[in-house]
Protein backbone atom coordinates (compact mmCIF):
# COMPACT_ATOMS: atom_id res chain seq x y z
CA UNK A 1 0.00 0.00 0.00
CA UNK A 2 1.33 3.45 -0.92
CA UNK A 3 0.64 6.72 0.87
CA UNK A 4 -0.49 9.64 -1.31
CA UNK A 5 -0.44 13.11 0.25
CA UNK A 6 -2.61 15.74 -1.47
CA UNK A 7 -2.04 19.46 -0.85
CA UNK A 8 -4.89 21.57 -2.22
CA UNK A 9 -5.67 25.21 -2.81
CA UNK A 10 -8.20 26.09 -0.07
CA UNK A 11 -11.25 26.34 -2.31
CA UNK A 12 -14.06 23.88 -2.90
CA UNK A 13 -13.68 24.45 -6.63
CA UNK A 14 -10.16 23.01 -6.45
CA UNK A 15 -11.02 20.21 -4.01
CA UNK A 16 -14.37 18.70 -5.00
CA UNK A 17 -13.27 17.70 -8.54
CA UNK A 18 -10.58 15.51 -6.95
CA UNK A 19 -12.88 13.54 -4.68
CA UNK A 20 -14.02 10.75 -7.06
CA UNK A 21 -10.43 10.07 -8.18
CA UNK A 22 -9.09 10.09 -4.64
CA UNK A 23 -11.84 7.73 -3.49
CA UNK A 24 -10.95 5.44 -6.38
CA UNK A 25 -7.33 5.39 -5.18
CA UNK A 26 -8.54 4.46 -1.69
CA UNK A 27 -10.63 1.64 -3.16
CA UNK A 28 -7.49 0.33 -4.87
CA UNK A 29 -5.76 0.03 -1.50
CA UNK A 30 -3.83 3.31 -1.31
CA UNK A 31 -3.75 5.49 1.77
CA UNK A 32 -4.80 9.00 0.77
CA UNK A 33 -4.46 12.06 3.01
CA UNK A 34 -5.73 15.49 1.96
CA UNK A 35 -4.60 18.85 3.33
CA UNK A 36 -7.26 21.43 2.60
CA UNK A 37 -9.38 24.31 3.85
CA UNK A 38 -10.52 23.72 7.46
CA UNK A 39 -14.17 24.16 6.45
CA UNK A 40 -13.89 21.19 4.07
CA UNK A 41 -12.20 18.70 6.41
CA UNK A 42 -15.43 17.21 7.79
CA UNK A 43 -17.00 17.15 4.32
CA UNK A 44 -14.12 15.06 3.00
CA UNK A 45 -14.18 12.82 6.07
CA UNK A 46 -17.85 12.12 5.41
CA UNK A 47 -16.85 11.18 1.86
CA UNK A 48 -14.44 8.58 3.23
CA UNK A 49 -11.18 10.53 2.91
CA UNK A 50 -8.66 11.39 5.61
CA UNK A 51 -8.31 15.19 5.69
CA UNK A 52 -6.33 17.77 7.64
CA UNK A 53 -6.60 21.59 7.71
CA UNK A 54 -4.01 23.76 6.02
CA UNK A 55 -1.95 26.00 8.29
CA UNK A 56 -3.86 29.00 9.59
CA UNK A 57 -1.09 31.45 8.66
CA UNK A 58 -1.43 30.44 5.03
CA UNK A 59 -5.12 31.36 5.04
CA UNK A 60 -4.30 34.74 6.54
CA UNK A 61 -3.12 35.93 3.12
CA UNK A 62 -6.23 36.92 1.15
CA UNK A 63 -6.42 37.09 -2.65
CA UNK A 64 -8.30 40.26 -3.64
CA UNK A 65 -7.60 40.56 -7.36
CA UNK A 66 -11.19 41.62 -8.04
CA UNK A 67 -10.42 45.08 -6.62
CA UNK A 68 -8.14 45.92 -9.57
CA UNK A 69 -9.47 47.70 -12.65
CA UNK A 70 -7.60 46.00 -15.51
CA UNK A 71 -6.92 42.40 -16.45
CA UNK A 72 -3.16 42.85 -16.19
CA UNK A 73 -3.46 44.43 -12.74
CA UNK A 74 -5.77 41.63 -11.56
CA UNK A 75 -3.27 39.05 -12.79
CA UNK A 76 -0.39 40.72 -10.96
CA UNK A 77 -2.40 41.03 -7.74
CA UNK A 78 -3.67 37.43 -7.84
CA UNK A 79 -0.26 35.89 -8.48
CA UNK A 80 1.66 38.11 -6.10
CA UNK A 81 -0.79 37.45 -3.27
CA UNK A 82 -0.88 33.72 -4.04
CA UNK A 83 2.91 33.45 -3.90
CA UNK A 84 2.89 35.36 -0.59
CA UNK A 85 1.31 32.24 0.87
CA UNK A 86 4.35 30.30 -0.27
CA UNK A 87 6.50 30.29 2.88
CA UNK A 88 3.57 29.06 4.97
CA UNK A 89 2.74 26.42 2.35
CA UNK A 90 6.33 25.16 2.25
CA UNK A 91 6.50 24.74 6.01
CA UNK A 92 3.01 23.23 6.12
CA UNK A 93 3.72 20.61 3.46
CA UNK A 94 7.03 19.67 5.07
CA UNK A 95 5.23 19.14 8.38
CA UNK A 96 2.76 16.77 6.74
CA UNK A 97 5.53 14.94 4.89
CA UNK A 98 7.28 14.32 8.20
CA UNK A 99 3.99 13.23 9.78
CA UNK A 100 2.83 10.65 7.25
CA UNK A 101 5.95 9.74 5.16
CA UNK A 102 4.17 9.72 1.78
CA UNK A 103 5.30 7.91 -1.34
CA UNK A 104 3.66 10.39 -3.73
CA UNK A 105 2.69 14.05 -3.48
CA UNK A 106 -0.17 15.72 -5.36
CA UNK A 107 0.03 19.53 -5.24
CA UNK A 108 -2.48 22.05 -6.53
CA UNK A 109 -1.44 24.08 -9.55
CA UNK A 110 -1.53 27.43 -7.69
CA UNK A 111 -0.01 26.22 -4.40
CA UNK A 112 3.38 27.55 -5.48
CA UNK A 113 5.12 27.24 -2.13
CA UNK A 114 3.95 23.66 -1.75
CA UNK A 115 5.26 22.94 -5.25
CA UNK A 116 8.71 24.19 -4.24
CA UNK A 117 8.64 21.98 -1.14
CA UNK A 118 7.54 19.02 -3.26
CA UNK A 119 10.37 19.58 -5.74
CA UNK A 120 12.91 19.79 -2.92
CA UNK A 121 11.56 16.72 -1.12
CA UNK A 122 12.95 14.11 -3.51
CA UNK A 123 9.51 12.44 -3.66
CA UNK A 124 7.61 11.61 -6.81
CA UNK A 125 4.94 14.25 -7.34
CA UNK A 126 2.32 15.70 -9.64
CA UNK A 127 0.91 19.16 -10.22
CA UNK A 128 -2.87 18.79 -10.11
CA UNK A 129 -4.51 21.11 -12.63
CA UNK A 130 -8.30 21.35 -12.16
CA UNK A 131 -8.66 23.71 -15.11
CA UNK A 132 -7.30 24.10 -18.63
CA UNK A 133 -3.69 23.40 -19.56
CA UNK A 134 -1.73 26.65 -19.87
CA UNK A 135 0.99 25.40 -22.20
CA UNK A 136 1.72 26.36 -25.82
CA UNK A 137 1.39 23.83 -28.60
CA UNK A 138 0.67 23.59 -32.31
CA UNK A 139 -2.53 25.51 -33.05
CA UNK A 140 -3.08 26.46 -29.38
CA UNK A 141 -4.01 30.15 -28.91
CA UNK A 142 -2.15 32.14 -26.23
CA UNK A 143 -3.61 31.26 -22.85
CA UNK A 144 -5.87 33.53 -20.86
CA UNK A 145 -7.06 35.85 -23.62
CA UNK A 146 -10.06 33.81 -24.71
CA UNK A 147 -8.97 33.82 -28.35
CA UNK A 148 -10.39 31.38 -30.88
CA UNK A 149 -7.99 29.06 -32.72
CA UNK A 150 -6.67 30.53 -35.98
CA UNK A 151 -5.15 28.39 -38.72
CA UNK A 152 -2.66 29.23 -41.46
CA UNK A 153 0.44 31.45 -41.44
CA UNK A 154 -1.38 34.40 -39.87
CA UNK A 155 -2.66 32.19 -37.07
CA UNK A 156 0.80 30.77 -36.38
CA UNK A 157 2.24 34.29 -36.25
CA UNK A 158 -0.51 35.47 -33.90
CA UNK A 159 0.00 32.50 -31.58
CA UNK A 160 3.78 32.85 -31.49
CA UNK A 161 3.63 36.56 -30.68
CA UNK A 162 0.72 36.09 -28.29
CA UNK A 163 2.45 33.38 -26.30
CA UNK A 164 5.52 35.61 -26.02
CA UNK A 165 3.37 38.37 -24.50
CA UNK A 166 1.54 35.98 -22.16
CA UNK A 167 4.80 34.40 -21.01
CA UNK A 168 6.23 37.85 -20.25
CA UNK A 169 3.11 39.01 -18.34
CA UNK A 170 2.91 35.86 -16.21
CA UNK A 171 6.65 35.84 -15.66
CA UNK A 172 6.68 39.42 -14.41
CA UNK A 173 3.85 38.70 -11.98
CA UNK A 174 4.87 35.24 -10.81
CA UNK A 175 8.60 34.60 -11.05
CA UNK A 176 9.91 37.04 -8.43
CA UNK A 177 7.86 35.38 -5.70
CA UNK A 178 8.45 31.84 -6.93
CA UNK A 179 12.20 32.32 -7.31
CA UNK A 180 12.45 33.75 -3.81
CA UNK A 181 10.77 30.59 -2.52
CA UNK A 182 13.04 28.40 -4.63
CA UNK A 183 16.16 30.17 -3.34
CA UNK A 184 15.04 29.45 0.21
CA UNK A 185 14.77 25.76 -0.68
CA UNK A 186 18.16 25.65 -2.41
CA UNK A 187 16.67 25.36 -5.90
CA UNK A 188 17.90 27.32 -8.95
CA UNK A 189 15.74 30.17 -10.32
CA UNK A 190 13.34 29.76 -13.21
CA UNK A 191 13.53 32.04 -16.22
CA UNK A 192 10.02 31.38 -17.56
CA UNK A 193 6.66 30.60 -15.91
CA UNK A 194 6.30 27.78 -18.45
CA UNK A 195 9.12 25.96 -16.63
CA UNK A 196 6.87 25.44 -13.62
CA UNK A 197 5.25 22.40 -15.22
CA UNK A 198 8.69 20.89 -15.91
CA UNK A 199 9.44 20.72 -12.19
CA UNK A 200 6.99 17.88 -11.52
CA UNK A 201 7.14 14.24 -12.50
CA UNK A 202 3.62 14.57 -13.85
CA UNK A 203 1.03 17.23 -14.61
CA UNK A 204 -2.45 15.79 -14.12
CA UNK A 205 -5.10 17.87 -15.91
CA UNK A 206 -8.73 17.32 -14.92
CA UNK A 207 -10.00 18.39 -18.35
CA UNK A 208 -10.03 16.63 -21.71
CA UNK A 209 -11.43 17.06 -25.20
CA UNK A 210 -13.69 18.63 -26.35
CA UNK A 211 -13.30 21.33 -23.64
CA UNK A 212 -9.53 21.03 -23.90
CA UNK A 213 -8.15 21.68 -27.39
CA UNK A 214 -6.80 18.73 -29.33
CA UNK A 215 -3.03 18.53 -28.88
CA UNK A 216 -0.74 16.38 -31.01
CA UNK A 217 2.45 17.56 -29.28
CA UNK A 218 1.57 17.07 -25.63
CA UNK A 219 4.62 16.83 -23.31
CA UNK A 220 5.28 13.24 -22.24
CA UNK A 221 4.67 13.92 -18.54
CA UNK A 222 1.23 15.57 -19.01
CA UNK A 223 -1.92 13.48 -18.51
CA UNK A 224 -5.32 14.77 -19.64
CA UNK A 225 -7.60 12.67 -17.45
CA UNK A 226 -10.86 14.59 -17.80
CA UNK A 227 -13.17 15.73 -15.07
CA UNK A 228 -15.48 14.10 -12.57
CA UNK A 229 -18.57 15.42 -10.83
CA UNK A 230 -19.03 15.31 -7.08
CA UNK A 231 -21.22 17.05 -4.51
CA UNK A 232 -21.47 16.38 -0.77
CA UNK A 233 -24.30 14.02 0.08
CA UNK A 234 -27.51 15.90 0.76
CA UNK A 235 -31.24 15.51 0.32
CA UNK A 236 -32.91 17.00 -2.73
CA UNK A 237 -34.81 20.12 -1.60
CA UNK A 238 -38.58 19.73 -1.84
CA UNK A 239 -38.93 22.99 -3.78
CA UNK A 240 -36.65 21.66 -6.51
CA UNK A 241 -38.94 18.71 -7.31
CA UNK A 242 -42.19 20.66 -7.48
CA UNK A 243 -43.78 20.62 -10.98
CA UNK A 244 -43.46 23.76 -13.06
CA UNK A 245 -41.30 25.53 -15.61
CA UNK A 246 -37.72 24.32 -16.23
CA UNK A 247 -34.99 25.54 -13.91
CA UNK A 248 -32.15 27.87 -14.79
CA UNK A 249 -29.18 27.71 -12.41
CA UNK A 250 -27.33 31.00 -11.83
CA UNK A 251 -24.11 30.95 -9.81
CA UNK A 252 -21.56 33.44 -8.58
CA UNK A 253 -17.98 32.35 -8.04
CA UNK A 254 -17.38 30.16 -4.98
CA UNK A 255 -14.21 32.20 -4.34
CA UNK A 256 -15.37 35.81 -4.15
CA UNK A 257 -14.60 38.03 -7.15
CA UNK A 258 -17.24 40.79 -7.00
CA UNK A 259 -19.55 39.23 -9.59
CA UNK A 260 -22.87 40.06 -7.92
CA UNK A 261 -23.88 41.94 -11.08
CA UNK A 262 -24.42 38.58 -12.74
CA UNK A 263 -27.09 37.63 -10.21
CA UNK A 264 -28.78 41.04 -10.41
CA UNK A 265 -28.85 40.92 -14.21
CA UNK A 266 -30.24 37.37 -14.18
CA UNK A 267 -33.18 38.39 -12.00
CA UNK A 268 -34.05 41.27 -14.31
CA UNK A 269 -33.50 39.20 -17.46
CA UNK A 270 -35.55 36.15 -16.46
CA UNK A 271 -38.33 37.48 -14.21
CA UNK A 272 -40.87 37.31 -17.07
CA UNK A 273 -39.46 34.24 -18.85
CA UNK A 274 -41.15 30.79 -18.68
CA UNK A 275 -38.45 29.41 -16.36
CA UNK A 276 -37.78 29.08 -12.65
CA UNK A 277 -34.47 30.47 -11.46
CA UNK A 278 -32.29 29.37 -8.55
CA UNK A 279 -29.38 31.66 -7.77
CA UNK A 280 -26.51 30.42 -5.60
CA UNK A 281 -24.44 33.32 -4.33
CA UNK A 282 -21.76 31.65 -2.18
CA UNK A 283 -19.49 34.39 -0.78
CA UNK A 284 -21.44 37.12 -2.60
CA UNK A 285 -24.60 36.33 -0.57
CA UNK A 286 -24.41 39.26 1.82
CA UNK A 287 -23.63 41.90 -0.79
CA UNK A 288 -25.86 41.06 -3.75
CA UNK A 289 -29.02 42.99 -2.64
CA UNK A 290 -31.31 41.33 -5.19
CA UNK A 291 -34.76 42.66 -6.03
CA UNK A 292 -37.26 39.79 -5.51
CA UNK A 293 -39.03 38.16 -8.45
CA UNK A 294 -41.81 35.52 -8.27
CA UNK A 295 -39.88 32.91 -10.27
CA UNK A 296 -36.51 33.44 -8.58
CA UNK A 297 -35.14 31.63 -5.54
CA UNK A 298 -31.91 32.76 -3.86
CA UNK A 299 -29.66 30.42 -1.86
CA UNK A 300 -26.13 30.68 -0.52
CA UNK A 301 -25.47 27.20 -1.92
CA UNK A 302 -27.37 24.20 -3.29
CA UNK A 303 -25.54 21.04 -4.47
CA UNK A 304 -25.32 21.70 -8.17
CA UNK A 305 -25.85 18.09 -9.15
CA UNK A 306 -29.43 18.19 -7.86
CA UNK A 307 -30.22 21.28 -9.94
CA UNK A 308 -28.41 20.14 -13.09
CA UNK A 309 -30.63 17.06 -13.30
CA UNK A 310 -33.56 19.44 -13.76
CA UNK A 311 -31.93 22.44 -15.46
CA UNK A 312 -32.47 23.85 -18.94
CA UNK A 313 -29.47 26.20 -18.72
CA UNK A 314 -26.69 27.40 -16.45
CA UNK A 315 -25.52 31.02 -16.14
CA UNK A 316 -22.12 31.28 -14.49
CA UNK A 317 -18.80 33.18 -14.55
CA UNK A 318 -17.22 30.17 -16.33
CA UNK A 319 -15.30 28.61 -13.48
CA UNK A 320 -14.01 25.26 -14.74
CA UNK A 321 -15.64 23.13 -12.05
CA UNK A 322 -19.28 24.05 -12.63
CA UNK A 323 -18.79 24.57 -16.36
CA UNK A 324 -17.44 21.07 -16.87
CA UNK A 325 -20.08 19.60 -14.56
CA UNK A 326 -22.88 21.32 -16.49
CA UNK A 327 -21.56 20.27 -19.89
CA UNK A 328 -21.11 16.67 -18.74
CA UNK A 329 -24.76 16.74 -17.64
CA UNK A 330 -25.78 18.01 -21.09
CA UNK A 331 -26.92 21.41 -19.81
CA UNK A 332 -26.18 24.47 -22.01
CA UNK A 333 -23.94 27.12 -20.44
CA UNK A 334 -24.17 30.89 -20.65
CA UNK A 335 -20.61 31.86 -19.74
CA UNK A 336 -20.06 35.40 -18.39
CA UNK A 337 -16.35 35.54 -17.49
CA UNK A 338 -15.19 38.10 -14.94
CA UNK A 339 -11.47 37.22 -14.75
CA UNK A 340 -8.88 34.63 -13.72
CA UNK A 341 -9.08 31.62 -16.08
CA UNK A 342 -12.71 32.34 -16.95
CA UNK A 343 -12.25 34.01 -20.38
CA UNK A 344 -10.35 30.93 -21.51
CA UNK A 345 -12.99 28.53 -20.15
CA UNK A 346 -15.76 30.57 -21.80
CA UNK A 347 -13.96 30.34 -25.14
CA UNK A 348 -13.76 26.54 -24.83
CA UNK A 349 -17.50 26.39 -24.13
CA UNK A 350 -18.16 28.22 -27.39
CA UNK A 351 -15.62 26.19 -29.39
CA UNK A 352 -17.08 22.92 -28.14
CA UNK A 353 -20.64 23.97 -29.00
CA UNK A 354 -21.66 23.66 -25.34
CA UNK A 355 -23.15 27.12 -24.92
CA UNK A 356 -22.66 30.82 -25.52
CA UNK A 357 -20.52 33.62 -24.10
CA UNK A 358 -21.49 37.10 -22.97
CA UNK A 359 -18.60 39.31 -21.90
CA UNK A 360 -18.96 40.84 -18.43
CA UNK A 361 -18.43 44.32 -19.88
CA UNK A 362 -21.52 43.83 -22.06
CA UNK A 363 -23.67 42.34 -19.30
CA UNK A 364 -27.18 43.77 -19.52
CA UNK A 365 -30.55 42.17 -18.86
CA UNK A 366 -31.72 42.13 -22.49
CA UNK A 367 -28.45 40.66 -23.72
CA UNK A 368 -28.42 38.03 -20.99
CA UNK A 369 -32.02 37.08 -21.78
CA UNK A 370 -31.14 36.64 -25.46
CA UNK A 371 -28.06 34.58 -24.54
CA UNK A 372 -30.15 32.25 -22.37
CA UNK A 373 -32.63 31.72 -25.20
CA UNK A 374 -29.80 30.92 -27.64
CA UNK A 375 -28.23 28.50 -25.19
CA UNK A 376 -31.47 26.66 -24.47
CA UNK A 377 -31.97 26.18 -28.22
CA UNK A 378 -28.64 24.28 -28.29
CA UNK A 379 -29.79 21.54 -25.89
CA UNK A 380 -29.53 18.63 -28.38
CA UNK A 381 -26.00 19.65 -29.39
CA UNK A 382 -24.93 20.08 -25.77
CA UNK A 383 -26.18 16.64 -24.79
CA UNK A 384 -23.92 15.15 -27.47
CA UNK A 385 -20.96 17.21 -26.22
CA UNK A 386 -21.74 16.09 -22.69
CA UNK A 387 -21.49 12.46 -23.72
CA UNK A 388 -17.99 13.15 -25.09
CA UNK A 389 -16.93 14.94 -21.91
CA UNK A 390 -18.21 12.12 -19.73
CA UNK A 391 -16.53 9.46 -21.88
CA UNK A 392 -13.16 11.24 -21.74
CA UNK A 393 -13.07 11.57 -17.95
CA UNK A 394 -13.73 9.56 -14.85
CA UNK A 395 -12.23 8.52 -11.55
CA UNK A 396 -10.48 5.53 -13.09
CA UNK A 397 -8.48 7.65 -15.53
CA UNK A 398 -7.35 9.91 -12.68
CA UNK A 399 -6.34 6.97 -10.51
CA UNK A 400 -4.48 5.27 -13.38
CA UNK A 401 -2.41 8.42 -13.93
CA UNK A 402 -1.52 8.83 -10.26
CA UNK A 403 -0.55 5.17 -9.94
CA UNK A 404 2.14 5.79 -12.57
CA UNK A 405 3.93 7.83 -9.91
CA UNK A 406 3.96 5.14 -7.22
CA UNK A 407 7.62 4.07 -6.86
CA UNK A 408 8.72 0.47 -6.82
CA UNK A 409 10.65 1.29 -3.65
CA UNK A 410 10.47 4.23 -1.29
CA UNK A 411 12.89 7.09 -2.04
CA UNK A 412 14.79 8.89 0.67
CA UNK A 413 13.26 12.23 1.67
CA UNK A 414 15.47 15.33 1.71
CA UNK A 415 14.79 19.02 2.23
Amino acid sequence: MSTILVYTHPSAGHVFPLVPGLRELVSRGHRVEVVTDPSLVQTLATAGLTAHPVAANMLAVQVADYAEKTGAARLRKALSQTTRRGLAEMADLRTHIERCSPDVLLVDTIAYGAQVAARASGLRWSIIQPSLLALPGRGIPPYGLGLAPMRGPLGRLRDRLGWTVVERLYGKALLPGVNELRAGAGLPPLTSPLQLTDQADQVTVLVSEPLEYHRDDLPAHVRLVGGTSWDPDSAVPDWLTEPGDPWVLVTCSTEYQADEALARSAVEALRDEPVRVVITLADAFDSAHLIPAPNVRVERFVPHGHVLQRAAAVICPAGMGLTQKAVAAGVPVVAVPFGRDQPEVARRVVQAGAGVQLKAGRLRADRLRAAVRRAMAMSDRVRAVGQQVAANGGAGRFADAIEELVPASRPSVTG
